[in-house]
């Protein structure tokens, strides 16, 4: 049971880093007109990093 309690911790943890990193992004990028491809391949690449982290373990 406490393996169960400490994979949902885990999860919890992995998703709110990869809410507060897209906060982050969003609020960055929303002060300009224009936002590069590359730019929002990153940020997508850095959530997608931290959730596949989680999903691995």
């Amino acid at each position: 049971m406490a393996d169960l309690d400490e994979l949902e911790m885990t999860d919890l943890t992995s998703i709110e880093e990869a809410l507060a990193l897209i906060d982050k992004g969003l609020g960055g990028l929303t002060e300009r007109q224009l936002v590069s491809a590359s730019e929002v391949t990153d940020l997508l690449l850095d959530v997608r990093s931290l959730l596949s982290d989680t999903a691995e373990a």
